[in-house]
Protein backbone atom coordinates (compact mmCIF):
# COMPACT_ATOMS: atom_id res chain seq x y z
CA UNK A 1 0.00 0.00 0.00
CA UNK A 2 2.74 2.15 0.98
CA UNK A 3 4.27 2.33 -2.86
CA UNK A 4 0.98 2.98 -4.14
CA UNK A 5 0.89 5.76 -1.99
CA UNK A 6 4.28 6.94 -2.79
CA UNK A 7 3.30 6.72 -6.59
CA UNK A 8 -0.03 8.61 -6.35
CA UNK A 9 1.69 11.12 -4.21
CA UNK A 10 4.49 11.50 -7.02
CA UNK A 11 1.69 12.08 -9.56
CA UNK A 12 0.29 15.22 -7.63
CA UNK A 13 2.72 16.76 -7.09
CA UNK A 14 4.05 16.48 -10.77
CA UNK A 15 0.35 17.80 -11.46
CA UNK A 16 0.80 20.56 -9.36
CA UNK A 17 4.23 21.72 -10.53
CA UNK A 18 2.69 21.25 -14.39
CA UNK A 19 0.11 23.43 -14.03
CA UNK A 20 2.17 25.81 -12.05
CA UNK A 21 4.58 25.38 -14.91
CA UNK A 22 1.08 26.98 -17.70
CA UNK A 23 1.05 29.88 -15.29
CA UNK A 24 4.66 30.83 -15.91
CA UNK A 25 4.58 29.83 -19.72
CA UNK A 26 0.59 31.86 -19.73
CA UNK A 27 2.56 35.13 -18.19
CA UNK A 28 5.37 34.73 -20.54
CA UNK A 29 3.35 34.01 -23.84
CA UNK A 30 0.44 36.66 -23.47
CA UNK A 31 0.70 39.84 -25.13
CA UNK A 32 -1.33 41.44 -21.93
CA UNK A 33 -1.59 39.62 -18.77
CA UNK A 34 -4.09 41.67 -17.32
CA UNK A 35 -6.90 40.57 -19.84
CA UNK A 36 -9.71 38.65 -18.56
CA UNK A 37 -9.03 35.75 -20.21
CA UNK A 38 -5.28 35.30 -18.93
CA UNK A 39 -6.34 36.26 -15.17
CA UNK A 40 -9.00 33.91 -15.79
CA UNK A 41 -6.61 31.02 -16.82
CA UNK A 42 -4.04 31.61 -14.28
CA UNK A 43 -6.43 31.25 -11.60
CA UNK A 44 -8.31 28.14 -12.72
CA UNK A 45 -4.27 26.58 -13.02
CA UNK A 46 -3.67 27.95 -9.54
CA UNK A 47 -6.40 26.50 -7.91
CA UNK A 48 -5.98 22.99 -9.68
CA UNK A 49 -2.31 23.11 -8.35
CA UNK A 50 -3.01 24.16 -5.04
CA UNK A 51 -5.70 21.08 -4.92
CA UNK A 52 -3.00 18.65 -6.52
CA UNK A 53 -0.64 19.86 -4.02
CA UNK A 54 -2.60 19.98 -0.72
CA UNK A 55 -2.98 15.94 -0.59
CA UNK A 56 0.94 14.98 -0.45
CA UNK A 57 1.57 18.32 1.84
CA UNK A 58 -1.05 16.94 4.28
CA UNK A 59 0.64 13.51 3.96
CA UNK A 60 4.29 14.81 4.72
CA UNK A 61 3.13 16.93 7.56
CA UNK A 62 1.42 13.64 9.24
CA UNK A 63 4.12 11.67 9.11
CA UNK A 64 5.97 14.71 10.63
CA UNK A 65 8.48 14.82 7.55
CA UNK A 66 7.14 18.31 7.01
CA UNK A 67 8.05 21.15 9.51
CA UNK A 68 5.97 23.98 9.64
CA UNK A 69 7.56 27.03 10.67
CA UNK A 70 6.00 28.69 13.77
CA UNK A 71 3.88 25.69 14.96
CA UNK A 72 5.37 23.68 18.04
CA UNK A 73 5.32 20.40 18.31
CA UNK A 74 2.43 19.32 20.49
CA UNK A 75 3.12 16.61 23.05
CA UNK A 76 5.96 14.16 22.98
CA UNK A 77 4.30 11.25 20.33
CA UNK A 78 7.16 8.86 20.42
CA UNK A 79 7.05 5.82 18.57
CA UNK A 80 7.99 2.77 19.77
CA UNK A 81 10.19 -0.30 18.35
CA UNK A 82 7.30 -1.79 16.92
CA UNK A 83 6.56 1.58 15.11
CA UNK A 84 3.34 2.00 17.29
CA UNK A 85 2.71 5.27 18.84
CA UNK A 86 3.15 5.12 23.09
CA UNK A 87 0.12 5.87 24.76
CA UNK A 88 -0.67 8.94 25.93
CA UNK A 89 0.19 10.61 29.50
CA UNK A 90 -3.11 10.00 32.04
CA UNK A 91 -5.18 13.20 31.91
CA UNK A 92 -4.85 15.37 35.52
CA UNK A 93 -8.17 15.19 37.31
CA UNK A 94 -9.86 17.76 39.64
CA UNK A 95 -11.45 17.20 43.21
CA UNK A 96 -14.70 15.79 41.65
CA UNK A 97 -12.61 13.75 38.91
CA UNK A 98 -13.41 15.40 36.17
CA UNK A 99 -10.47 16.42 33.23
CA UNK A 100 -8.58 19.50 33.70
CA UNK A 101 -9.13 21.72 30.49
CA UNK A 102 -6.07 22.47 29.03
CA UNK A 103 -5.17 26.08 30.47
CA UNK A 104 -5.57 25.04 33.81
CA UNK A 105 -3.03 21.94 32.95
CA UNK A 106 -0.70 24.50 31.71
CA UNK A 107 -0.75 26.66 34.78
CA UNK A 108 -0.49 23.86 36.67
CA UNK A 109 3.11 22.71 34.97
CA UNK A 110 4.31 26.05 35.18
CA UNK A 111 3.61 26.34 39.11
CA UNK A 112 5.44 22.81 39.54
CA UNK A 113 8.37 23.95 37.23
CA UNK A 114 8.84 26.64 38.92
CA UNK A 115 8.80 24.80 42.66
CA UNK A 116 11.73 22.46 41.24
CA UNK A 117 13.86 25.35 40.39
CA UNK A 118 13.41 27.12 44.24
CA UNK A 119 14.44 23.39 45.47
Amino acid sequence: MSKELGLLNFLCMLAAIGFLAMIVITALTAGDILTTDTLFIMTVCLVMAVMFAASPLLYLKSEGKLPIPGMKRVGGSTASASGQLAAPAPPMLDAKGRAMPADVKAIVSRFAQTESKEV
